[in-house]
């Protein structure tokens, strides 16, 4: 990928988290009684009346169609300690459940993250609780709809979806790698200390539950990846690579 590819990406993604989406400009790190809403939001406030679904971590007997990464924050939050962190989001994955089916898909389990994003505005690494919604029965179109609404009502910058193909297919011009035995805080530091991988993955989550490092990039940016989840510790072996089609909505 060029330097000037990267760029424009970046700005276009401003200051929106990455596989964590929606960090929202001009945020605040203070914790107040909006801020923490999101975080107190239960299922049994969703207009959709369902019960939240369980946090699998990212574990499946198979792939599904697509993924959608989502989070009801709008905060800057630089304290791994921040109380906002503990949020498991039953409300919210409730909310985007019902979205995805309104609009004729099949929503199956969604995983709890925690993840970190390198915001190029503020020059500093992010934390966000967010959640990874496994989508069946969607076409491309479908996908990008539902992340479009999401983003609206959740007020975020950015949604990312990872629509699931053939590493054959022209479409697969990205990668999903699922990395066991990483956890948010190593993320966090190996970020601040990788400039190129800050570059090409903005960020990434791990699961709350099992600590499966999940990292999305350009194909063409997998040694880069590859080189990132070594200087973590983790075994390039161990990984998991899905090939599909990546899109930053908003």
């Amino acid at each position: 990928m060029s330097s000037t590819t990267r760029l424009t990406r970046a700005k276009r993604l401003s200051a929106a988290l990455m596989l964590t989406l929606g960090v929202t400009a001009g945020a605040t790190g203070s914790v107040g009684t909006a801020a923490a809403e999101p975080a107190a939001r239960s299922a049994a406030t969703s207009p959709y009346g369902c019960a939240a679904d369980a946090s699998p971590g990212h574990t499946r007997a198979e792939l599904p169609d697509a993924e959608i990464f989502a989070t009801d924050n709008t905060a800057v939050i630089t304290d791994p300690g921040d109380p906002r962190l503990d949020a498991h989001l039953l409300g919210f994955a409730c909310e985007v459940r019902g979205i995805i089916r309104a609009h004729g898909a099949d929503p199956e389990g969604s995983s709890l993250l925690d993840g970190v994003f390198w915001s190029t505005d503020l020059q500093a690494a992010t934390y966000e609780r967010s959640r990874a919604f496994d989508v069946e029965a969607v076409t491309p179109e479908q996908l990008r709809t539902v992340a479009e609404i999401v983003r609206e009502r959740f007020r975020q910058e950015s949604v990312l979806t990872f629509d699931y193909l053939p590493a054959s297919s022209p479409r697969a011009t990205a990668i999903e790698v699922e990395v066991p035995g990483v956890d948010v805080t190593r993320l966090h530091d190996g970020l601040l200390a990788d400039p190129e991988a800050r570059e090409v993955l903005y960020g990434g989550s791990v699961t709350v539950r099992g600590g499966k490092l999940i990292l999305v990039a350009d194909r063409t940016d997998t040694e880069v990846v590859r080189r990132f989840v070594a200087t973590l510790g983790a075994d390039w072996s161990a990984a998991a690579v899905h090939y599909g089609a990546r899109e930053f909505v908003g």
